[in-house]
This record gives structure tokens, sequence and C-alpha cells, in this order.
């Protein structure tokens, strides 16, 4: 979904896992041996600063210490994996590593044959590398990749902005929130920014919505049997559209890209024309990136997503997820190998000291770039319940139609009922 993300020593590279290289796959669950030099073809989303940097250095520092593979990385944007990859996964020749978020959205894709059980490769290290986080890369208890940042979504705010709205302290429940709304409006500040041209930063809102009105059961039944039944998924859609109402974005939302150039939602962020935005971790390493502000690190904060009156969900269950990558057959040792190197600490240090993401081994959090950073790790990793991204956690057509559904409702059409009914009939439509 989403996401964009300090030195590392050629001796610890080549020290961190032996290479096994591959030329072909006989088939998904036992690639062939290796036999010779490989090349593979990567597809990640790092196209912006900081974390096409890193990429770049993971690339050039792994051919060094590797020389008998090849990298041919091809960044895309983050919008473009969703048609691209299940395209590519019905051809000839797929990416041998592709951007993969895991869960109900890698169980559709490895229906195409093509993409590599990792199991026997990875048991012996993932597990150490990634914590339980790496299970959320498993389908029917296969691994068929592996994470390399976890994610929380929670509002980031400009504290010069808040300061200026009379707000002295975060917002802690939803009245609180839109109080906050009423005042930035009051001094004429955009209060909340959200990139709707993309679809799923309005599917955030949603999903917050749900987990605060559904229980940690009822979420973890209805993913599992991909059906909305309890009354909360309606309650949830009903919060949705009495927030709505109050007007909280910026003029135009819906044609505003999330992520791209400093008019998209983080831009509006970074540049100060708008207070909030609901998003992810890595909005610090995309904000930076889209300003030329270069005290902008000290004008930011964040705080979880606000508590709901009433609902049965934990107040303190978080929204989140991660970004991982997957292996297709053809050179699935040798993608493997490389996929275990980016969970070492040297590359896992790296990815936390840019601010890029909360890295998923453990002892690389304490290079996390902020204490703002630090503060979100925290918060996540102690939640009671992490709920991924409703958009991943289905099957991919499923949660396409969530989306859909839940954006016609930010352009003023559709109901509570109507996105509860969305996902039930997509999801009848994909058995």
């Amino acid at each position: 979904m989403f996401v964009k993300r300090r030195t590392t020593v050629l001796a610890a590279l080549a020290a961190v896992l032996p290479l096994a290289l591959a030329a072909c796959s006989g088939g998904n669950d036992t690639p062939a041996q290796p036999s010779g030099p490989v090349t593979l073809t990567w597809w990640h989303n790092g196209t912006t600063d900081p974390i096409k940097s890193v990429w770049e250095k993971v690339v050039a520092d792994y051919q060094k210490a590797h020389p008998e593979v090849t990298i041919k990385a091809q960044p895309l944007q983050n919008e473009d994996f969703s048609t691209k990859v299940p395209l590519a996964l019905q051809s000839a020749e797929p990416p041998d590593i592709y951007q993969s978020w895991g869960a109900g959205d890698l169980a559709s894709q490895i229906t195409s044959g093509k993409v590599a059980d990792i199991t026997a490769d990875t048991q012996s290290w993932i597990g150490q590398a990634t914590g339980k986080f790496g299970e959320k890369w498993q389908v029917d208890g296969k691994q068929y990749g592996v994470p390399f940042t976890q994610h929380f979504v929670g509002f980031w705010y400009r504290k010069d902005l808040f300061q200026q709205a009379g707000i002295t302290a975060p917002p802690k429940t939803m009245d609180e929130l839109n109080a906050a709304v009423t005042a930035l409006k009051g001094k004429n500040i955009a209060p909340i920014s959200v990139g709707g041209k993309d679809r799923w930063p309005d599917a955030f809102y949603f999903n917050y919505f749900a987990i605060r009105e559904c229980s940690t059961q009822v979420l973890q039944d209805s993913v599992k049997a991909v059906k909305l039944e309890d009354p909360c998924w309606t309650k949830a859609g009903q919060d949705l559209k009495n927030f709505l109402a109050t007007q909280p974005f910026q003029t135009g939302f819906a044609g505003t890209p999330a992520q791209q150039g400093a008019g998209s939602s983080a831009g509006l962020v970074a540049n100060g024309k708008a207070a909030m935005e609901l998003q992810g971790d890595w909005e610090p390493g995309t904000m930076s990136s889209l300003t030329e502000d270069k005290d902008l690190e000290s004008k930011i904060g964040w705080f979880p997503f606000p508590s709901v009156t009433g609902g049965q969900g934990d107040p303190n269950a978080v929204l989140g997820g991660g970004d991982g990558f997957a292996c297709t057959t053809r050179a699935s040792k040798a993608c493997t190998a490389f996929l275990q190197y980016l969970v070492s600490e040297p590359v896992q240090t790296e990815l936390a000291a840019k601010g890029t993401g909360l890295p998923v081994n453990a002892v690389a959090a304490k290079s996390l770039k902020t204490d703002t950073l630090r503060q979100v790790n925290d918060y996540g990793t102690k939640a009671p319940y992490v709920q991924m991204y409703f958009d991943r956690a289905f099957p991919t057509a499923v949660g396409a139609a969530l989306n859909d559904a839940v954006a016609n409702m930010f352009a003023g059409q559709g109901t509570p009922e109507g996105i509860v009914t969305a996902v039930n009939q997509a999801a009848a439509g994909n058995k």
C-alpha cells in the first residue's frame, strides 16, 4: 500500500548469509537447485528519497559482496502494484522479487502458480529476524513472502498549526477531534488532508471506525469468513458518514493524490497547508521529500486514532500492516537469500535511521530517527491488537470493493449499508 523508507559494512554484508543461486525452478514447492550466476528483477515502490537511495545502496552493496548476483531494480509508483502485479503473474516472465503486503492480497496472488513457497528456505531465520510479524506473509501455514518493515497508522499533525488554533493537546476522543476541526476552520486552516484520488487513504477512516466499533473477535471472525454480518460494521459506516458531515478535509480532496508532489495530501501537511493527515509511520519520510522546510521534523507530532463512545472495540487497538517482498518461482533460492539480507541488522538499522519505516528486526528499533517514530513504534508494538488494513486482509477483489465503496461515500454517494453490501457481494463473487 502506501509507503515509502547508516552505514553498511561490506564485511557485515558478506557474513549475513550464504547466497544460494538459482537458474530455474521446477515448481512452486520445490524450486530447482542453483547452478550458476543469476539476475534478479526487483519491483519495489521506492520511487523517492529516502527509500530510493537506501535501495540503491542495498543493491550496490549486495552485488559487491555477491558478484555472481545481478539485481535489476525497477521502482514503481505504489498505486501501480495493484494492477501490474496480477498482470505480471499471468505472464511468462514475472519479476523475481516484487513488493507484497501479505495476508489476503498474497493469498490471491499465489493462485497464479507463479509465487514461490519459501518456507524451507526461511524457517531457520525468519522468526529471529521478523518476530511473529512474518506470519502475515504466510498462507495456510506456508511462507510466501518476507516483511521488511511494519507499519502503524495514526494522525500526523502540525504542532504549530494546532497552536495557532488554540488546540492545547492532541484529541483523544471523536468529540475532541471534531472540536479541533472546528477550531482549525475558525483560523482558515484546512483541518485534515486526505489523498482521495488514491482511495486507500479514504479507507483508513472506515477501517478505524470498524476497529473502534467491532470487538477483536468480530474483526478476526469477519476477516476469516470474508463476510461482514455484525451490526458493528454498519455502525462504523454511520460513524464515517457523521464525520464526513463535519467537512474536515481540504478543498478538492477527491482529486488529491496521497504522496505525489507538494500538492499531495502529504505535501499539504509538509508545507503547512493542512494541519493533520491519517497515515502510517512512513509519513515523515514521505513529507521530507515534498518540502524545502528543513525544520519540518520539529513541527510534526503524532497521536492515535481517537476513541469512539459506545464502541465494542479495544480503544488501544491499532490499524497497521507492513511492507515486504515475495519471490516468484524462477530463482526463488537467490531471491530468498536476498530477502534474508533485507531483514539483517545492517539493512534494518539503515532503514530505521533514515526514517523510512519501523524495522521488523527488533534490534534495529534503537536506530529510529526521531522520538516521534519511537513513540509510534512503542505504541504499535505494545498495542493489544493490530488489525491489518482490510484491503490487504481480505482477498484482493474484496479489498478493492471495500475501498471503492468507501471512496463513493467520500464523494457524497453511498450509504453505510452499501459498504457492507459491497464487501459481501464481492466476497460471494470471489468464491
